[in-house]
């Protein structure tokens, strides 16, 4: 009996450690493939920090939401950051809000936001790219040069995020209409 309900516990142990990982990896997979796409604009990255992994931080240009009449009360631990397709086919602020709203729109949950005069400023959840371990720095370094021309030459740089209820997923990055990996071995070749 004792044997029994020990090998009973450890395939009950070994089935949890399965699962756990494989819902996250299955909710990051349903999103990518039944999720919404928005593309974000990126801002200028921070210099790559060889403490943290090889990849890319990434900042984006929609970091805040202006208050048309007075600041609704918030908790500051956690908000609803509603996505919307704007009219230039990038991604942009519809509302913020302290509980849930019921609307088509798309949302994200950020916290740690902090105010100042009518704007709440976040930081979205989904400001890491992975890459390989050879082609992060360049990455970095070629969506750093790509921001920093005059805006009449340079190419967007955005992010592509799915997002499908609470889950938001960084799928790729993109300098102009080409993928950041792609972009890194072009010139690799030149």
């Amino acid at each position: 009996m004792n044997k029994l309900a020990i090998t009973i516990g450890f395939l009950v142990m070994v089935a949890a450690q399965w699962y756990v990982p494989g819902s996250m990896i299955w909710e990051q997979e349903r999103t990518l493939t039944e999720g919404t796409p928005y593309k974000f604009k990126t801002r200028p990255v921070d210099p790559n920090d060889p403490f943290r992994g090889k990849y890319i931080v990434m900042r984006y240009e929609i970091d805040s939401y202006a208050f048309k009449d007075s600041i609704p009360e918030f908790s500051r631990e956690e908000m609803y950051v509603y996505i919307k397709e704007g009219k230039d086919g990038f991604a942009e602020v519809a509302e913020v809000s302290a509980t849930p709203l019921q609307t088509d729109w798309d949302y994200v949950k950020v916290s740690d936001a902090y105010i100042i005069g009518k704007e709440i400023h976040f930081d979205l959840p989904f400001d890491r790219f992975y890459m390989e371990e050879s082609k992060a720095y360049p990455a970095e370094v070629a969506v750093r040069n790509a921001l920093r021309q005059p805006d009449s030459l340079a190419p967007v740089c955005y992010g592509l995020v799915y997002i499908k209820g609470e889950t938001a997923v960084l799928d790729n990055v993109f300098i102009g209409d080409i993928n950041i990996k792609e972009f890194v071995e072009n010139q690799d070749e030149d």
